[in-house]
């Protein structure tokens, strides 16, 4: 499961390892930066994933923005909230690229298909790594600084 944190609406997207595809699957809103708590466990409580990333947004020349540290604080939250390990991946230009999906496809939030873009990120990441690699690892919702 993926998540694009933004601090009026939050993208959630599946990803499946045996396919290495994803789909977005809905649009949470957020009040003054607060999440759904509720609804965000509601989803996870109906899908189960093995694995979450959340989106990391990061300066075209990689460095970290207040946005950076947000999501990392979601990230954190969310870690407490389902105590799954939570991968932070970079996601720069996902809005960019999801806008392009948006036209294919607009029964889902511009959020929903950048988290799309996320959870693929993931899934190439981990493309070839063995099913024990994929097991649940410790936590770190504040890994360093993306290369």
């Amino acid at each position: 499961m993926a998540f694009d944190f933004g601090t009026q609406k939050i993208g959630v997207a599946l990803g499946q390892t045996l396919t290495s595809s994803a789909r977005p699957i809905a649009t949470l809103k957020a009040h003054a930066g607060k999440p759904n708590w509720e609804a965000l466990f509601a989803l996870y409580e109906k899908w189960r994933p093995d694995h979450i990333a959340v989106g990391l947004p990061l300066n075209m020349d990689g460095s970290e923005s207040d946005s950076s540290e947000r999501a990392r604080k979601f990230a954190r939250r969310l870690n407490n909230l389902i105590n799954k390990p939570i991968d932070m991946i970079d996601e720069r230009l996902s809005s960019f690229d999801a806008r392009d999906r948006i036209k294919l496809n607009r029964q889902h939030s511009l959020d929903a298909h950048a988290a799309t873009l996320i959870a693929e990120a993931w899934l190439n990441q981990h493309a070839h790594a063995p099913p024990e690699k994929l097991m649940a690892k410790p936590s770190n919702p504040t890994p360093e600084k993306t290369q």
